[in-house]
């Protein structure tokens, strides 16, 4: 059920803000932001070991960023499936999608953003859509734009539900950031954002987190292991990172198996 915000006021100096909250089974490893792949340089994110590309993913020079979200419809097939972790750095090098094998890749929802617009794809496995998000608070979930797809009476959408109808109203209510390039920490550039993406008090195990920790049986724990903060405007890029431990406590964040705070990435 992961999870992303973005703000867009044209009248800003900060025009564009994406908040990505990444959630995947804890177990699964991967590699903090970074500078990961050799054949696109510029780009920073953070990488996951197992198919190698990245939930996010930023261009500091363009600037530009993206992330994507899973979606529902039928998967692909499984001898030919490619991984979504090549599209956001696609996206993030070219600034669109370009012409891919779209049979091949699960249903995802793709989000393109730069300093004067922000994109949505959403494949379905069936069909591609792309829209622009314009001015205001847009929240996406793996139901899709504000929920739009969601399904009642089953038990992940009653989260994502609870999810959306907390936390929406929440950030729409908070002061906007406007982070500058020189704001010596995530809190001084995200002010009362940063509290917000950091969970905003909830226990972990509530239906409503932003930052859920569920166990799932056999083991496994899913959970959220990352939240990113992009700001974009005309003069470049600032992207503030935290890894989250797979805890019940919101404010123990870390790489996992570690404890850490916010990271300034650019």
């Amino acid at each position: 059920m992961c999870t992303a915000i973005v703000s867009v006021d044209p009248s800003s100096p900060v025009p564009v803000i994406l908040v990505g909250v990444r959630d995947e089974f804890t177990a699964r490893s991967w590699d903090p932001p970074a500078r990961h792949w050799p054949d696109r340089p510029r780009l920073v994110g953070g990488r996951d070991r197992r198919a190698g590309g990245t939930w996010l993913a930023a261009d500091p020079v363009a600037p530009r960023a993206a992330t994507v979200l899973n979606a529902r419809g039928p998967m692909a097939p499984e001898d030919a499936r490619l991984s979504r972790g090549e599209l956001p750095l696609r996206v993030a090098a070219d600034g669109k999608l370009g012409r891919i094998d779209l049979p091949r890749f699960d249903p995802f929802l793709l989000i393109g953003a730069e300093p004067g617009t922000v994109r949505l794809w959403h494949w379905d496995g069936a069909e591609l859509a792309e829209r622009e998000l314009g001015p205001g608070l847009h929240m996406v979930l793996n139901s899709g734009l504000e929920g739009e797809g969601q399904r009642a009476g089953e038990t992940e959408d009653l989260h994502m539900i609870a999810r959306l109808g907390h936390f929406r109203p929440l950030f729409a209510g908070a002061a906007r950031p406007e982070p500058r390039p020189d704001a010596r920490t995530a809190r001084e550039a995200w002010g009362e954002w940063l509290p917000l993406a950091e969970g905003g008090g909830l226990p972990r195990a509530d239906p409503a987190s932003l930052l859920p920790l569920v166990e799932i049986g056999d083991g496994r724990v899913w959970g959220t292991t990352s939240v990113s903060l992009i700001a974009l405007s005309a003069d470049g890029l600032r992207y503030d990172f935290r890894a989250v431990g797979g805890t019940d406590d919101a404010g123990d964040a870390g790489a996992p198996g570690a404890a850490g705070g916010w990271t300034r990435v650019v």
